[in-house]
């Protein structure tokens, strides 16, 4: 029961940041408040435009419960990002990056199973 939580909350968090982060690039208000820190970082658009299509895709996939590992794996550098900045940088959301972390965790420690072979030693 708490993996389905996670999952659908991990999922609309990100799909709803990513729609977000389109709304930033095409220059109109965004819906939800977005960190001047974090949107400092990106110089450059087409980084904003890669990393908000994966969390658009990613929180897709975590919606309808389809290649969950992968979305997982995707998602990881991109939540440990949003965590670290909320650190060091924007105070602001650092409970909604925590509370990130935490689900990120949970669902990556529920599909182990599937990450498993990633840290087998396997001889040559």
């Amino acid at each position: 029961m708490l993996s389905y939580i996670s999952r659908y909350l991990l999922g609309f968090i990100f799909l709803c940041a990513g729609i977000n982060g389109y709304f930033v690039i095409v220059e109109l208000d965004p819906f939800i408040a977005t960190s001047p820190e974090a949107m400092a970082l990106f110089e450059f658009d087409y980084l904003l435009i890669v990393e908000k299509s994966l969390e658009v895709i990613c929180g897709v996939l975590l919606l309808i419960n389809r290649f969950v590992p992968l979305a997982l794996a995707i998602l990881s550098p991109i939540v440990a990002n949003i965590f670290l900045l909320h650190i060091f940088l924007d105070h602001s959301l650092l409970l909604l990056a925590v509370a990130l972390v935490i689900m990120q965790i949970y669902l990556l420690f529920y599909y182990r199973k599937n990450f498993i072979y990633l840290l087998e030693k396997r001889p040559f």
